[in-house]
């Protein structure tokens, strides 16, 4: 039995399929969505996860090996082995029923890792190592809320996370994942502890009005699209952070001057009329700037999307600085107040969140370099690199990871219109600052 997207060439072969049960039952009460939380039940579940070597031990020790650490782990993430729930008011909720969560063994033992990591462009097989594609996160209704799939290569291992968006963001998640490394290299007690509070500001009484059927993502998923990883080296970034702050007082930060020549350099690539208004989505956490502050491991979505607009004549014909300086200027601006004030506006007018590039002059930034993903041993290593699935993914989709070497180097997983990708590679300013 073959799993994993609708290409006329698939990879990956199912092995087995069960349900992993928390190893202690959940004693959590009921979780109310927030309005971060909310406006994600129309976007897919986030699929990301980690390739790794071979572990030194046997694929039936290491799957029984995972098993038990994910089992532990639950324990310390309950919501992630329930269901959603709407109650009779309107009102979602994650209810922590320990229903489980489902674990995937598949091979794909044609396949190297070069395979994966060599080509220009990232592998459509890779597609295939994460469950649920395209699943709508409402449907966590009646869907597990978490899957992990293990995918057997030639020379290693792939371990794929989709977990879904309306119950967790970035930070949330990628604690899960260092967790479930944790327990399953044998750590006791795990280093950073969810916290499950729902009394912020992002509590709201507001009902979300839902289509019976549940919303559907507003974006196209059948849109030809190409998908590049450009890596920049902590070398790299501190000339591009220099170049950005050079003579001036305000300091620019090193990822809004990457995000600034990206900016620039899709702009330039989408080759738009002058008088074109373009937008640069920037995702942030809000868990530091909303007072009170919420705890920095607080378990759910806590983030807003800035937006910033400039026509493509001003960001391509102004300084690189420019650019820089609208980020930051949004960027800091987005204080308490602000977090509050998003909160009201959506209140006023509660919806589900317009993903996608409806204008094609638009770019999201998701994800961020700050995120541990290379923090995960699971016994035998850390990840020789970071990959997603097909989830959300449309003309203009950016997402920031770490590099793996650390010491600031930064990796952009870029997805771009053939034309706009093609003119991209070609483009002096941005690959002078790009490693591979």
């Amino acid at each position: 039995m073959e799993i994993g997207c609708s290409s006329s060439s698939q990879c990956c072969t199912l092995i087995s399929k069960c349900t992993v049960f928390p190893d202690k039952k959940s004693t959590l009460g009921d979780l109310k969505l927030s309005v971060s939380d909310l406006p994600m039940l129309s976007v897919h579940y986030i699929q990301k996860g980690g390739l790794f070597t071979s572990p030194p031990i046997s694929i039936e020790s290491l799957v029984a090996l995972l098993k038990s650490g994910l089992s532990q782990a639950l324990s310390h993430f309950p919501p992630l082995a329930g269901r959603l729930r709407t109650d009779s008011n309107g009102y979602v909720y994650i209810t922590s029923n320990d229903e489980g969560v489902e674990f995937i063994h598949a091979t794909a033992t044609k396949l190297y890792i070069c395979d994966i990591l060599a080509p220009p462009d990232v592998p459509d097989c890779v597609k295939e190592f994460f469950a649920l594609d395209r699943t709508v996160s409402y449907d966590g209704h009646f869907k597990p809320i978490l899957v992990v799939q293990i995918t057997e290569l030639a020379d290693g291992i792939f371990i794929g996370c989709t977990v879904n968006h309306a119950v967790t963001d970035g930070t949330s998640f990628w604690n899960f994942f260092n967790t479930f490394a944790e327990k399953s290299r044998g750590v006791k007690s795990i280093s950073k502890q969810p916290d499950f509070t729902r009394s912020s500001r992002l509590i709201s009484p507001v009902v979300l009005q839902l289509p019976k059927s549940g919303p559907k993502v507003s974006f196209s998923v059948n849109e030809p699209l190409r998908e590049r990883i450009f890596s920049f080296s902590g070398e790299a970034i501190k000339k591009l952070k220099a170049r950005t702050n050079k003579n001036k007082t305000v300091e620019i930060s090193s990822f809004q001057s990457l995000s600034a020549l990206l900016w620039r350099s899709v702009t330039r690539a989408r080759k738009l009329p002058s008088t074109k208004m373009t937008t640069f989505r920037m995702a942030v956490n809000c868990r530091h700037r909303l007072e009170p502050k919420l705890d920095p491991y607080y378990f759910g979505n806590a983030i807003q999307s800035i937006p910033t607009l400039a026509s493509a004549g001003d960001v391509l014909s102004r300084d690189l600085r420019w650019c820089a300086e609208q980020l930051n200027k949004n960027v800091m601006a987005h204080d308490n107040a602000t977090v509050r004030r998003f909160v009201e506006n959506w209140e006023s007018d509660p919806k589900c969140f317009p993903l996608g590039n409806f204008d094609g002059a638009s770019m999201t930034m998701g994800s961020s370099p700050r995120f541990p993903m290379y923090d995960n041993d699971f016994g035998w290593g850390r990840p020789l690199a970071v990959r997603s699935g097909r989830a959300n993914k449309f003309d203009g989709k950016i997402s920031a990871f770490p590099g793996r070497e650390g010491e600031g180097s930064v990796d952009l997983e870029v997805i771009l219109a053939a034309e706009t990708m093609a003119g991209l590679g070609a483009d002096s300013e941005f690959m002078q600052y790009v490693s591979k």
